[in-house]
């Protein structure tokens, strides 16, 4: 029996999603890594938002705006203290992660020149690769990928050895979104200074998980959606370090990210707003705030542990089925089971596993050069978050001997 800690039975009930049933059986969500779901805390402050005082930004002097204003900046407030980011300032809302990536992207292409590298690492969701080849090829830079190994971790000393002095950047994932492996990114943002390369790190996978800490990290910058740590969806985070934002031009021209405008010339805002053009998300960056709010009361440490623990046992579960395999066998892992059953297409075992009412992700997870490592068309993906159950977990691994047996 695992040692929760936490109270897992009054936490669900804080899901509605949870209570609801799919194909006629209790609904068994194991597809967080591609977005968990909202609490009813969250949900809450979306309608007390659109409810009381829907209304723009910074620009109003009427109540409403100024209410909506304080309840916004207060969100990026709780965002750079949960991060532990010096200054609010380098907290950037975005639309989430992929806007984030592409707005550095953007930004560098005047600081490359051909001849120059970038390393991005093997085993990144596309969205932390095909920006970085779209900047290779305005700026005539080359980009060379960090091997990963048949357990599915980065080999380091194939990364050691590809930094020179003509490394400018490097991008690795804090965590597999496909195989859940925890990468080593303090050794990868040291030694890429030891360089004088810039580091962007995407956080989206280890945010719900991890508690990352930009300055002991000391990473230049840092990507996350919202949606990945019960908040909503189209809002997320770009960290970055004052002194890159501030040599970075604007990503988009429009309001809010401007001081002055005139047909001779326009001024720019300082940070956050330079990057912030337009009206944003205004409900989603509010709602952001409360998630992480709902997250800090539960206890980020006793999160981990307690995935840590369900991850162990369904593992343990899964690997008693004949012939399964699990992708992504790492030391340090996140609650992400990544699995085929030798003969079977994964695609044929989720559909049988949605007719049972569980919830998994097939295919190549927006991963593909790793499931060409392995040789794969894809695989049956199960990612856990605090609000399953050891009990789900039973079913899961019945469901799969079953779709098993069915397909063999």
């Amino acid at each position: 029996m695992i040692d929760t800690g936490l109270n897992i039975a009054a936490i669900r009930k804080d899901f509605p999603i949870l209570q609801r049933k799919v194909n006629g059986y209790p609904l068994v969500y194991l597809d967080n890594a591609a977005t968990s779901q909202t609490p009813r805390q969250v949900i809450d402050v979306i309608v007390d938002y659109y409810s009381n005082y829907n209304a723009n930004i910074h620009r109003g002097v009427h109540a409403l705006s100024q209410q909506a204003t304080d309840a916004y900046e207060q969100a990026r407030i709780k965002v750079q203290k949960h991060f532990n980011a010096a200054l609010p300032r380098e907290i950037i809302f975005t639309s989430g992660t992929t806007h984030s990536i592409n707005l550095v992207a953007s930004g560098f292409t005047g600081f490359l020149k051909e001849g120059d590298q970038v390393l991005v690492s093997a085993m990144e969701h596309h969205s932390n690769i095909v920006p970085w080849q779209m900047l290779c090829e305005r700026s005539g830079a080359t980009l060379k990928v960090i091997p990963m190994t048949p357990e599915g971790e980065l080999d380091m000393e194939g990364f050691a050895s590809q930094l020179n002095t003509r490394t400018k950047m490097v991008f690795c994932n804090h965590v597999s979104n496909a195989l859940g492996t925890i990468n080593p990114i303090e050794t990868i943002i040291r030694k890429a200074h030891e360089v004088g390369a810039v580091v962007l790190v995407d956080g989206a996978q280890a945010a719900p998980h991890i508690k990352a800490d930009m300055q002991k990290l000391d990473v230049d910058f840092y990507t996350v959606s919202a949606h990945k740590m019960c908040g909503p969806t189209g809002v997320g985070i770009l960290y970055g370090k004052e002194e890159w934002l501030l040599k970075m031009p604007p990503y988009q021209g429009g309001g809010e990210m401007i001081e002055e405008v005139r047909f001779e010339k326009t001024t720019y805002a300082g940070l956050p707003h330079k990057f912030e053009a337009g009206t944003p998300n205004i409900a989603g960056g509010i709602a952001f705030g409360a998630a992480i709010d709902y997250m800090n009361g539960i206890g980020m440490e006793a999160i981990a542990h307690y995935e840590a623990e369900l991850l162990a046992y369904a593992t343990q579960k899964l690997l008693a089925i004949q012939g399964l395999r699990i992708y992504g066998t790492g030391r340090e892992k996140t609650a992400v089971i990544s699995f085929n059953i030798e003969g079977i297409h994964p695609y044929d075992i989720g559909t049988l596993l949605d007719q049972m009412g569980i919830a998994v992700r097939t295919g190549h997870h927006c991963a593909q050069p790793i499931m060409d490592y392995f040789k794969i068309p894809g695989t049956v993906r199960a990612s856990f978050s605090f609000y399953n159950t050891v009990e789900e977990v039973d079913r899961l691994a019945a469901a799969v001997e079953k779709a098993r047996q069915m397909l063999s």
